[in-house]
C-alpha cells in the first residue's frame, strides 16, 4: 500500500453494503452449528448442550493503538486475539466472531481489506467463524469493536470469584514483554517524529515487538489443562498486569496472596530492554500488561500435575481473607501489591 501507483478506493464509492460485501465475500464457515452467518439481520446458530460465553472488546485509534506503528493486519488479528483471550480465561472455547468497524475517510477500502486480512488469518488459527458485524463511518479514527462467543461443558466454566485459601497461584509464559515492547515502539515513534530522517532503530527485538503487535491466546494451555484433568479454582487473561489482575481474582474471592518475586517469568529479552529504559524488570511483569498470559489457581492437589509443565509457572499461594496481597521479595520483605496497571479509563 505504500507503493505511488496503486489506486486506493474511497470508501463513500461503494457505500455500506459495498464494503461489508467486498471485505466478507471470502468469508468462510467451518462450524455446522452456524445455520446463517452474514447476509441476514442476524445469524443463526444452532443452540449446544454446554453453557454459551460471550464477551466483547473495543479497540479506539488513539487509546488503544497508534496506526504510526501499528500494521493494520497485524491490528486486526490482535483485535481478535484479545476477545479470544477471554473466553479462554473462563475455561472455554470460542467458536464465533462478529466484527463491527468505524473509520474516518481517511482510510481507503485497501485499508480495510488489510485489516480483515488480519481478522481472517486470527479467524483460521483458531478455528473460529465469523458470523456478522457493522460498519459505520467515524469523525475521529479508527474504531473495532469485536464480540467473541464460545461455550464451555457443564461445571468447567471458570470464574474470578472462586479461589481459595492454599490454592496455587500460576502464571503463562512470560510477563513484561509486551509493555517493553510498546516502549520501545513509542520511544522510537517520538524520535522519528521529531526527525524524520532518523528511521527507527528496532532491529534484535523481535520478541517484544511480536508480543506487543501480535500476541496470542493461550489455547494451548487450555488444551493442556484438559488433557491432564486439572479445572482451575479461578482464572483470569493479563491484559491490565500482574498486579490488576491478581487483585481482582483476590478481591472477587475474598481472600489474600502471597506472589513471590523470583518466581515471576520474565524472558531474557524483556530484562534487557528494561535495563535500557532504566526499569525495574519486576514493574513491566507486575504493571506492563497487554501480554495476554493467564493467570490461575489451583488446588494444592493438583501440583504433581503441572510441576513439569513447561507453559506453566507456579508463582505463589492463596491466603485467609484477613491477610492482604502482598509480593514476597527475599525471605522477609513483604511488600502490598498495588494494582497499577492499564485502567481504560485514566485521563493521561
Amino acid at each position: 500500500m505504500s507503493e505511488k501507483n496503486i489506486t486506493l478506493t474511497n470508501l463513500s464509492e461503494l457505500g455500506e453494503f459495498g464494503v461489508i460485501e467486498t471485505l466478507t465475500r471470502n468469508n468462510i464457515v467451518k462450524h455446522n452449528s452456524v445455520i446463517r452467518a452474514i447476509g441476514d439481520d442476524a445469524a443463526i446458530i444452532k443452540p449446544s448442550l454446554n453453557n454459551t460465553l460471550i464477551t466483547t472488546d473495543l479497540l479506539i485509534e488513539g487509546i488503544h493503538f497508534n496506526l504510526a506503528y501499528c500494521p493494520l493486519k497485524h491490528l486486526g488479528y490482535k483485535a481478535v486475539v484479545v476477545n479470544l483471550s477471554d473466553i479462554y480465561a473462563m475455561n472455554g472455547t470460542p467458536k464465533y466472531i462478529t466484527c463491527s468497524i468505524a473509520c474516518s475517510n481517511r482510510f481507503p477500502l485497501e485499508a480495510l481489506q488489510e485489516l480483515y486480512e488480519g481478522i481472517y488469518a486470527a479467524c483460521q488459527n483458531y478455528n473460529i467463524d465469523l458470523i456478522g458485524g457493522d460498519t459505520s463511518s467515524s469523525l475521529t479514527g479508527l474504531c473495532i469493536s469485536i464480540t467473541a462467543i464460545g461455550e464451555a461443558q457443564e461445571g468447567k466454566a471458570v470464574c474470578r470469584n472462586t479461589a481459595k485459601p492454599n490454592d496455587l497461584i500460576c502464571v503463562t509464559g512470560d510477563l513484561g514483554a509486551a509493555y517493553m515492547g510498546l516502549q520501545l515502539l513509542e520511544r522510537e515513534n517520538t524520535i522519528f517524529r521529531s526527525n524524520p530522517q532518523i528511521q527507527p532503530e528496532l532491529t534484535g527485538h523481535d520478541y517484544i515487538l511480536r508480543r506487543q503487535l501480535k500476541p496470542e491466546a493461550r489455547k494451548d494451555v487450555i488444551e493442556i489443562l484438559d488433557k491432564i484433568g486439572v479445572i482451575p479454582t479461578a482464572m483470569i487473561d493479563i491484559s491490565d498486569g500482574l498486579s490488576s489482575e491478581i487483585t481482582h481474582i483476590c478481591k472477587q474471592s475474598k481472600v489474600g496472596c502471597e506472589i513471590y518475586e523470583e518466581r515471576i517469568p520474565i524472558a531474557q529479552e524483556t530484562e534487557k530492554m528494561a535495563q535500557e529504559f532504566n526499569l525495574p524488570e519486576i514493574i513491566t511483569a507486575m504493571n506492563g500488561g497487554e501480554d495476554y498470559e493467564l493467570l490461575f489457581t489451583i488446588q494444592l492437589k493438583d501440583y504433581e500435575k503441572i510441576k513439569e509443565i513447561q507453559q506453566i509457572t507456579i508463582i505463589g499461594k492463596i491466603t485467609d481473607a484477613e491477610n492482604d496481597l502482598f509480593l514476597v521479595a527475599g525471605e522477609e520483605n513483604y511488600i502490598p501489591i498495588v494494582a497499577q496497571g492499564w485502567n481504560a479509563m485514566n485521563k493521561e
